[in-house]
């Protein structure tokens, strides 16, 4: 089975606040006190503000913001391709650094445990 995931991860309580000021955003829980949000049109529609692409001005503003509460992941994986990179937020600012989902998830508070390979299946996306 494949699958395509563009979301934004943070923890259950951060993105509940976040998808307040959203209402196309669905928060959808997972393990480990985790959460993401799926970036379908709609809710990208309404992050987006001045400039092109995913990360224009007015969505990179909105993360920055929200990280200030918690660090926050924008995360795209693709299974076929096998594709996984984010961007994390934090204090307000993008982290620097690796760019893997993993390497994200860790910074959200994701923990390998025993039986999973990696934080992606540890947090249940996969």
């Amino acid at each position: 089975m494949s699958y395509e995931l563009q979301a934004l991860m943070g923890t259950l309580e951060l993105l509940t606040v976040a998808a307040a000021e959203v209402p196309a955003a669905r928060v959808v829980p997972l393990a480990q006190g985790l959460a993401l949000i799926p970036l379908t049109p709609a809710v990208l529609a309404a992050l987006h503000g001045p400039g092109t692409g995913r990360l224009a001005d007015g969505f990179e503003l909105r993360l920055a913001a929200w990280s200030k509460a918690g660090p926050i992941a924008c995360v795209e994986a693709e299974h076929l391709g096998a594709t996984r990179r984010a961007a994390v937020w934090s204090d307000g600012r993008l982290v620097p650094g690796d760019s893997t989902v993993s390497r994200a998830l860790r910074l959200l508070g994701a923990r390998v445990e025993p039986g999973h390979e990696d934080e992606f299946t540890s947090a249940g996306v996969r």
